[in-house]
């Protein structure tokens, strides 16, 4: 069995988070540090520990978190101004809880590339 992570936590009410999206499979939920003035995330209910782990058996509940993220857009109404998904991959990739999530950014215009730092050559 997979160690539960806080997302399991959330998923399970026993630690608060501020909901705005459920579903029998999706939750999605404010970010607690949030990089935009909209900045929520949208997770599955089963844990999926990584962007490497998903394949043909979880395709499909992957997908819906971008259907979920599509419909929180529209329903808050910044879908026709655009907004960002990120997953994030391993360490180097900036995961930091491993149970896949996808970061939803909107409320400004995001620039490209999201980082600061300068790229070696």
């Amino acid at each position: 069995m997979t160690e539960a992570t806080i997302f399991d936590k959330i998923i399970n009410r026993e630690i608060p988070a501020t909901v705005i999206y459920e579903d029998d499979d999706v939750l999605a939920f404010n970010d607690i540090n949030p990089q935009a003035p909209i900045h929520f995330l949208v997770i599955p209910k089963v844990q999926i520990r990584t962007a490497n782990d998903i394949n043909n058996d979880n395709a499909e509940l992957v997908g819906k978190l971008y259907v979920a993220a599509a419909k929180i857009a529209d329903e808050m109404g910044f879908a026709d101004n655009g907004f960002r998904c990120v997953m994030n991959c391993n360490p180097d990739g900036g995961q930091t809880v491993y149970h896949i999530h996808l970061h939803v950014l909107a409320g400004k215009a995001l620039g490209w590339p999201p980082y600061q730092e300068t790229l070696k050559k």
